[in-house]
């Protein structure tokens, strides 16, 4: 099988490098590109690959500019920041969507999808594409969460919820009330579990319900700086990468 990669963080690419061949060791990388430009002429001008793996934000523009220049033929597994693309990703070969920062089992379990694709169309029997992007849509999410406190259980409103964030590596939650209790999930899982509506994931710590932003100011390094309606142990940052997707979150109301 031979892949493409797509991602401006070389850092990333050489990590999902990694894990790829580890997981298929029979695959060949055949080649690495971090624009939307370098990645046009090295598809119009070589082979197809088997699969690609891609980022959304380039360095450049949104890789979807890709698919307006060139007609992909194979499958796309899109891994990104960025959740506010799940319908473009499937309008263009998309097959799954992984969310940063993504782990080894992240993308094995999208490995497996191209496969029984691939099993599919062998078999010729079409997917069921309904299913599919019922997957990728993302959900209403949770409501409450379980807490136990005090030797008690009591479930806690989303509505309730200024932010989530992991402290001495427990996750917390902090209320509007400033209330504060631990919670045995992991941040990773409870970005899953929320809506991506009304909540965002600023960074490996912190995950923001969007009533709690106060304000939202350019930082040095083309970040932004987020203050809250009630004060965080940390200074809040959004990373130049994630920025533009943060502000059309918010937006997005």
């Amino acid at each position: 099988m031979n892949i493409i990669i797509v991602e401006d963080e070389l850092k990333t690419a050489k990590s999902l490098a990694n894990m790829i061949l580890g997981l298929k060791p029979n695959a060949k990388i055949t080649g690495q590109y971090q624009s939307v430009a370098s990645s046009v002429s090295a598809l119009s001008e070589g082979t197809m690959p088997d699969l690609i793996f891609m980022d959304i934000q380039l360095a450049d523009g949104l890789c979807f500019e890709i698919f307006k220049s060139v007609k992909i033929t194979c499958p796309v597994i899109f891994c990104t920041a960025y959740d506010e693309y799940t319908l473009d990703a499937f309008k263009n070969n998309g097959v799954d969507y992984v969310l940063k920062p993504f782990s080894k089992q992240d993308i094995q379990e999208a490995l497996r999808k191209v496969d029984e694709l691939k099993n599919f169309f062998q078999q010729k029997t079409i997917p069921d594409l309904g299913d599919l992007l019922s997957k990728l849509t993302p959900s209403s999410g949770k409501t409450s969460f379980l807490i136990f406190q005090n030797q008690k259980y009591r479930t806690i409103n989303v509505e309730d919820i200024a932010f989530f964030y992991i402290r001495h590596d427990a996750t917390w939650i902090m209320c509007f009330d400033k209330q504060q209790y631990v919670i045995s999930q992991s941040l990773d899982q409870i970005t899953q579990s929320v809506s991506s509506l009304q909540f965002f994931r600023l960074n490996r710590q912190y995950l923001i319900n969007f009533k709690a932003i106060k304000e939202v100011e350019p930082y040095f390094l083309r970040k932004l700086y987020v203050r809250l309606v009630i004060e965080t142990p940390d200074k809040l940052l959004v990373n130049k990468e994630k920025s533009h997707s943060f502000l059309s979150w918010m937006e997005e109301r």
